[in-house]
């Protein structure tokens, strides 16, 4: 073979003329030959094998040459016959690359042969790849799902035949070919073609897919064969960034395909070839990709996923992004981070350098939990969590991050509070300290140990021995002073030597009663208390009477250094030979493990109180948590609010303080009407209470109603009515749990269990809950509830007897809402007699519990018994006779007179006195009784006479028969109208029977409520006299109840009601007052409608609960249109800033309610604005803003921001104070101007412009530009440039200064212009609109002069102007109608001003 086979660059360069032994396509076949030609391949294929290629190149080139004309069938054949080729050489190659005498033609032709089939198989790939791609987007499905017949076939097959493809080349390229090149240097052209086809088979749009699996695997393993074998390594790093910044989908192909090249292929540095790719990535290259940012960061975090091991190396290329501007970038690297942490660098067996790393990595993303960016706060908290749930993060740092996670609680964005929640729910599930976490428990255990560790710490300092310093120390330390004075000593002076003279005595003394051993002691002692000289000497004379010992020996030749020798050996050798006796002695190995263990044990407890002290430290900030997250339980965002009642729940299973206060909170969620959130709490509960765990079915029962009684236990009445519908929705679910838990209730409150009070009253309100669902479980077991809890021992336990009634309740027509006759028992009934005889004895005791069981029966009484009129008619006889027994005994009751007070007619003419709380007791039935037969005449009577004329009606209909309908149908839209008019009438005729007995019978002589309505009005009317608490609340809440009855009783007695009301000493007394008034204004609206402002008056009480009650009732009354909103709600608008944060938050709901209806707040605000800012009133100015701008904040509508400027400029003109102005001037600054309404406020410059002297009128209307100006467009802007220079002008110089001579020429022109209107006036056009903001010109004046130059009055007077509110507007027109302009009658004189700034 004498020509070589180049791949070419491009397909046509193959027809073009080559160099020297190149070979070129000699004929290109048209393609109604190719078929023809097609089956001479094939049959040379199956002749000669794959090397018929060499003879029919040209065939295969002509189908890729003219591949757009030629027929889908010849290219499928053409590549079928390719692929075959390309397997047969990889089978043959084998024993060829093997072989060694193989002949260089031979080598030759094997070469070419695998160059040009490899070629015209992967240029053919991608023509039918690129053909596949616009197939694919012109036959897309439609409507009907459907795809084009032959392009669906046409996708199918190339599909299968892509693998194929693959992995035909995949067998070849794996056999070691490099050998057939020339010094196995293939090359770079046949490796190009190769990958260029699996990176033009990787932009495919659903390469990604799960049924793309198999290709992509393919192609995978392809690059990685080349990157190995062929030396592909840089192109592959540069391709992939690449095509990752033009295809996002690629970014899991590619993490995918570079961990398998790193594992399976061993190719490590192709990781680091694309990461340092992408780390050198600027700020401003990633700003302009786009698309290709976010490519990059799903590739590196789902590449962290699959290698984490291999990132570590190239960490420090990642982390600059960590700076950049791409937070998503930011996010990619903190996630790298996380895998890293969680699956490389976790665990005890980390060397230094591994613990260094990961300390370093948690600093980072402890750093990035304050990210500016919202989105990396969110994931970063993500990743926390992760770490936390692998339990990789370490102990020393759990106290910092949660610490961290509480603050991020309060994050503005939603995504990272939700992410917060889920950390610290984490943190709770996985916590390393207890099971149980509470600050409290932990309290004591922990100052006990605390304790404990002070006593072995004290105990073992008390024995270790006082630290010894070795001899040889003390003497390099005294040595150099030493031998000082010992050179000073060998050359005395006159002085010293009488010195020693001196001392040579003292020593002569000391030699008589010593040895040489003794003396020596004695140096010693010189030197350890810094006595140099006198060692010294006494050394020196010790020679001369010693000269026979062996320690003074070398004293001989005195010289300092023998002298220093000598000294060293005295103070040294007693050291040393110490040392050499305790070396002697035995050693006590018992004494040595004593101290061992103790050591020990003193580790041990100092690690037990760190562990406490971490413990508490961890229980107190999950707790903070739990309060900050229990408040999120009702925001606005679904997402947060499911993640805070998750977090509930999780608290609540691991026993965290206060953990039943956020699950009790989130009870009334249970009404949302989102469900999703009504959802999440019901499943909530579902988990916590209704799923228990045990081994049988009493076991969970039992465990059931633990859980449930324990949230019953000191629960409020709203917690106790969601609660039911949870307890209802399980009982009504049909689980096997029911039967079983009803039989341990009844057995926890008949007392067959050992329980407490407490527990016993739980227990019988869940059986009342259980009854909404199903009746018989308290109907057939009355008889059970009246002996337990209603029989003899009745007076022992109301609250027992009071839940026993309202369970009871439950079973009423009234409760379960049922249709048909009612369900009433027999007055002779059990149940009645035992309430009654309950009643009537807890009147004359003084238990506190009795009023609110005696409530409750009463209501039940009403519920639940035939004729409850009369059995409430002998109770009061009953009650009241039992009460004048009392009275007529005397004896114990009556032992303190300063209790008593005068307590009915009779007792008030015999002088006798009764005990205050008995009839307060009995003032408060009487007020139940009367309260109840109202209500039982308004809807049980009521409801009956409806039910039975509906019956009777329709017994009527079915008594007329067949020849009736027939009349009926003939007039069936007459029968209509008189049905309807006969069934008003028939309502209107029951409803004036009921009103008739309230006004006439109820309080009829016969009657016994009549007898108490005396001693009630004279309790109320006389404080003084009548003044214990209990009795005088009770009193004036039995009055109001008895006002309820009629409008001639509410009339008669209004007038006291309200003297109590403002006048009462007792907080709860007018509490209770507003309450009842609120009640009386919704029955009687006419009869209330004077006395409006004296409820608004309890506004600013003093007392906290005395405003919150009247805020609230307020509230109901205004929101449901049974008091009409008048300027008196400005005092309302106080309450926003009260010191209660939850009157504050009652006031704010007012007005966000309010705001809803149509311009509520609008109309209101010039008249709040009048009130507030009155001098008598006297609030700060911070307090006004604060006001106002939660006001101004409801004003959105630019037609009443209009209106409202010119108003409160208007109110400039009446304003008497500069205080007002201000304020004034302060709520204009607060709208939201528009171009409009600037423009008004230019009109009205009168107004107000002989105010801007002041700082606070100027400084706000100054405020009002700089707002104007942001944003404006040039010609605007150039105007609110204009009215500011105008503002200031005046403001510097005053009004009069700022009045120029080209001012008074454009007077001059617009007062010709006006005179020549009134001289010809123009007839006007419906109404006439006034100039607002101006003042009329003056026509007293009898020239034309004064409209040219107006003279101006300097002792012309202000009259008194008194404006009135805008509380009788019309609502729904936003514009300021011509009566509401304040009329000036007198000119406002700037002189006036000018003249009061000179004074």
């Amino acid at each position: 073979m004498s020509w070589d086979f180049f791949v070419p660059v491009c397909i046509g360069d193959l027809v073009k003329t080559g160099g020297i032994n190149q070979y070129v396509v000699q004929d290109v076949v048209s393609p109604k030959q190719l078929p023809s030609y097609l089956t001479k391949f094939k049959g040379a294929l199956r002749s000669q094998g794959p090397l018929c290629i060499l003879e029919h190149f040209d065939t295969g080139y002509s189908v890729l040459q003219q591949c757009n004309s030629v027929e889908l069938g010849v290219k499928e054949d053409t590549l079928e016959i390719l692929v075959q080729v390309v397997n047969g050489l990889a089978a043959s190659l084998p024993a060829l690359l093997v072989s060694t005498s193989v002949s260089a033609a031979e080598r030759k032709e094997k070469l070419n042969a695998v160059k040009m089939s490899v070629f015209l198989l992967c240029k053919l790939t991608e023509t039918l790849e690129g053909y596949s791609c616009r197939q694919s987007i012109v036959t897309a499905p439609g409507k009907g799902g459907k795809k084009g017949k032959a392009g669906g076939e046409g996708l199918l097959q190339w599909d299968s035949e892509r693998e194929k493809v693959l992995q035909a080349l995949v067998q070849l390229l794996q056999l070691d070919i490099r050998s057939l090149w020339s010094l196995s240097l293939v090359e770079e052209e046949f490796v190009s073609c190769v990958t260029c086809c699996c990176y033009k088979l990787l932009e495919n749009p659903t390469i990604s897919h799960v049924k793309s699996k198999p290709t992509r695997d393919c192609i995978i393993h392809l690059l990685g064969v080349l990157i190995k074998k062929y030396n592909h390594l840089l192109g592959a790093s540069v391709k992939v960034i690449q095509l990752l910044q033009h295809f996002e989908q690629l970014s899991s192909v590619f993490a995918q395909a570079v961990s398998v090249w790193s594992t399976e292929y061993g190719i490590r540095a192709i990781i680091g070839e694309v990461i340092r790719e992408i780390g050198q990535k600027s700020s401003e290259e990633l700003a302009r990709e786009g698309s290709g940012v976010k490519a990059f960061a799903s590739f590196l975090s789902e590449l962290s996923a699959l290698v984490p091991e291999l990132m570590i190396p190239n960490i420090s290329v990642l982390i600059t992004h960590l700076e950049g501007e791409s937070h998503t970038m930011r996010v990619a690297v903190c996630e790298v981070l996380g895998e890293i942490l969680v699956r490389v660098l976790c665990g005890d067996g980390l060397d230094e350098s591994g613990k260094a790393d990961r300390d370093r990595f948690f600093d980072t993303l402890q750093e990035h939990l304050h990210d500016t960016h919202s989105h990396v706060r969110a994931r970063v908290l993500q990743v926390y969590t992760r770490i936390v749930n692998s339990k990789a993060l370490p102990l020393c740092r759990y106290s910092e991050v949660m610490e961290l996670a509480v603050g991020r609680l309060m994050d503005k964005s939603i995504n990272a509070v939700k992410s917060a929640i889920q950390l610290l729910a984490a943190f709770i599930a996985h916590n390393p300290y207890s099971c149980k976490l509470s600050s409290a428990d932990l309290k004591k255990p922990l100052e006990k140990e605390t304790a404990k560790l002070r006593e072995m710490k004290e105990k073992l300092q008390g024995r270790a021995p006082v630290a010894v310093i070795k001899a040889s120390e003390l003497w390099a330390a005294m040595e150099p002073e030493l031998l000082v004075t010992v050179r000073t000593e060998l050359e005395p002076t006159s002085e010293t030597e009488k010195e020693q003279q001196e001392d040579d005595r003292d020593v002569e003394e000391e030699k008589e009663a010593e040895d040489d051993r003794a003396t020596a002691v004695k140096i010693a002692q010189f030197l350890r208390v810094n006595k140099y000289r006198n060692a010294v000497r006494l050394c020196v004379r010790a020679h001369s009477c010693f000269p026979q010992s062996e320690m003074f020996a070398p004293l001989s030749t005195l010289t300092p250094d023998t002298l220093m020798e000598t000294l060293a050996l005295i103070f040294k050798g007693s050291d040393e030979d110490a040392a050499e006796l305790s070396q002697n002695l035995p050693p006590t190995p018992q004494k040595d493990g004593e101290k061992e263990g103790e050591d020990g044990e003193l580790k041990k407890q100092e690690m037990l109180v760190q562990y406490l002290k971490d413990t508490e430290t961890f229980a107190l900030q999950v707790e903070r948590a739990i309060s900050v997250i229990n408040t999120m339980l009702y925001w606005k965002t679904t997402s947060v609010v499911q993640e805070a009642v998750q977090f509930c729940v999780t608290v609540c299973e691991f026993s965290v303080a206060n953990s039943v206060s956020g699950v009790r909170k989130m009870l009334p969620l249970v009404w949302s009407t989102d469900t999703a959130i009504k959802d999440a709490v019901v499943q909530a509960y579902r988990r916590l209470y209704l799923n228990p765990q045990g081994d049988t079915i009493r076991m969970k029962a039992h465990t059931l109603v633990d859980s449930l009684s324990e949230l019953m236990v000191d629960a409020s009445l709203g917690t106790i009515q969601c609660l039911e519908e949870i307890v209802q929705e399980f009982f009504g679910s049909g689980s096997n749990l029911q039967s079983t838990v009803v039989q341990v209730l009844w057995e926890r409150f008949t007392g067959k269990r050992e329980t407490s009070g407490l527990h016993r009253r739980a227990a019988v309100l869940l059986l009342g809950m259980a009854a909404r669902a199903e009746r018989e479980v308290v109907l057939s077991n009355l008889d059970t509830l009246c002996s337990v809890a209603l029989g003899e021992k009745v007076t022992e336990d109301f609250l027992l007897a009071r839940d026993t009634v309202i369970t009871i309740c439950s079973i009423t027509d009234h409760v379960r809402q049922s249709k048909g006759s009612p369900f009433r028992l027999p007055q002779e009934h059990q149940l009645f007699t035992c309430l009654t005889q309950a009643l009537a004895e807890g009147v004359v005791m003084e238990d506190p519990y009795w009023h609110s069981f005696m409530e409750q029966a009463v209501r039940l009484i009403y519920f639940l018994a035939e004729s409850p009129d009369q059995l409430c008619s002998r109770l009061l006889q009953r009650s009241a006779r039992l009460l004048l027994d009392q009275i007529a005994e005397g004896g114990e009751i009556n032992k303190d007179p300063g209790q008593m007070q005068d307590g009915s007619q009779e007792s008030i003419e015999q002088g006798e006195q009764v005990n205050c709380v008995c009839l307060a007791q009995l003032l408060a039935l009487c007020g139940c009784v009367a309260f109840w037969q109202v209500s039982h005449l308004e809807r049980s009577v009521s409801a009956e006479l409806r039910r039975r004329r509906g019956e009777t009606e329709e017994r009527e209909e079915k008594e007329k028969g067949p020849s009736s309908k027939a009349k009926q149908a003939a007039n069936e839209s007459a029968m209509e109208e008189e049905l309807g008019l006969m069934g008003a009438s028939a309502e209107d005729t029951e409803a004036e029977l009921i009103r008739k007995i309230c006004e006439t019978e109820l309080l009829a002589e016969e009657n016994l409520l009549c007898a108490f309505l005396p001693l009630l009005v004279k309790v109320c009317g006389s404080p003084g006299r009548y003044s214990h608490p209990q009795l005088t609340t009770a009193a004036c809440l039995a009055l109001s109840q008895y006002m309820m009855i009629s409008p001639a009783t509410c009339e008669e007695n209004i007038r006291l009601m309200f003297t109590v009301l403002e006048r009462s000493s007792l907080p709860v007394v007018r509490a209770n007052a507003i309450i009842a008034l609120g009640d009386l204004t919704v029955r009687f609206p006419n009869i209330l409608e004077p006395w409006t402002q004296n409820l608004y008056a309890r506004l600013s009480d003093e007392v906290p609960s005395v405003r919150q009650t009247a805020v609230t009732v307020l509230t109901q009354l205004v929101l449901k249109d049974v008091l009409k909103v008048k300027g008196q709600v400005s005092e309302v608008a106080v309450l926003l800033i009260d010191p209660e944060p939850h009157i504050t938050s009652l006031a704010l709901n007012f007005f966000n309610e309010l705001a809803t209806k149509d311009n509520a707040i609008y109309n209101l605000l010039p008249d709040i604005i009048s009130r507030l800012s009155d001098p008598e009133r006297g609030m700060s100015s911070e307090d006004f803003n604060t006001i106002m701008k939660q006001l101004f904040s409801y004003i959105t509508k630019e037609r009443q921001t209009e209106s409202l400027v010119e108003k409160l400029c208007q109110r400039f003109r009446t304003a008497k104070t500069e205080r007002q102005w201000c304020d004034l001037a302060m709520s204009l600054s607060l709208l939201s101007m528009c171009e409009r309404g600037f423009k008004r406020l230019q009109e009205c410059w009168e107004c107000y412009s002989d105010k801007l002297t002041e700082p606070g009128v100027y400084q706000p209307l100054l405020s009002i530009t700089a707002k104007l100006r942001r944003g404006a467009k040039p010609q605007f802007k150039a105007q609110v440039e204009e009215f500011e220079k105008r503002l200031t002008a005046v403001h510097t110089r005053g009004l009069e200064n700022v009045e120029s001579p080209e001012m008074e020429e454009e007077n001059q022109k617009e007062g010709s212009s006006e005179k020549t209107v009134l001289r010809t006036p123009l007839p006007t056009k419906g109404r006439p609109r006034t100039r607002r903001g101006q003042t009329k010109p003056s026509v007293s004046s009898h020239g034309d002069d004064s409209f040219v130059t107006p003279q101006k009055s300097r002792k012309s007077k202000k009259p008194v102007i008194t404006f009135s509110s805008d509380e009788e507007e019309d609502e729904e027109d936003a514009v300021m109608a011509e009566s509401e302009t304040p009329k000036v009658t007198t000119p406002i004189a700037r002189t006036s001003r000018r003249a009061r700034l000179r004074n």
